[in-house]
């Protein structure tokens, strides 16, 4: 008398190759969003450098202001309600490093220390002409 047995199932090795193809399509991925995540991050920090930037135009044309350093909290009434940047008691970007305001004939300036975390992916040129 023949016995059939009839085993459905996947083999050690077939796993693992499996295991190992995925372990291929992360490695290929991950660098590429991490690259993407630093990009997008140094995007928005650009943009709140226009933002402040704008709002220290408004700040010294409405208070006829040339060269004095504004405080943080006279450039945030002109920043649209709400956001980021109006909500924060200080101006930090997304690192929690403090942006460089300067007096208000001179663009503000991206960190040194954000600068540095980044400056792996964003080169100097994008920061133009907020760079350190």
């Amino acid at each position: 008398m023949k016995l059939n047995h009839h085993r459905s199932g996947f083999t050690l090795v077939e796993i693992m190759i499996v295991v190992a193809i995925i372990a291929l399509l992360a490695a290929i991925a991950v660098p590429g969003f991490l690259r993407a995540r630093k990009r997008a991050q140094g995007t928005t920090m650009k943009n709140d450098l226009r933002l402040i930037d704008a709002a220290k135009d408004q700040y010294a044309i409405e208070f006829n202001k040339s060269n004095q350093s504004p405080l943080w909290a006279d450039l945030t009434p002109y920043f649209k309600p709400g956001t980021r940047l109006a909500t924060a008691t200080s101006g930090t970007d997304l690192f929690n490093n403090a942006y460089v305001i300067n007096n208000l004939s001179t663009p503000p300036k991206i960190n040194q220390n954000t600068f540095d975390a980044l400056s792996d992916i964003i080169g100097v040129e994008f920061w133009s002409p907020f760079q350190p």
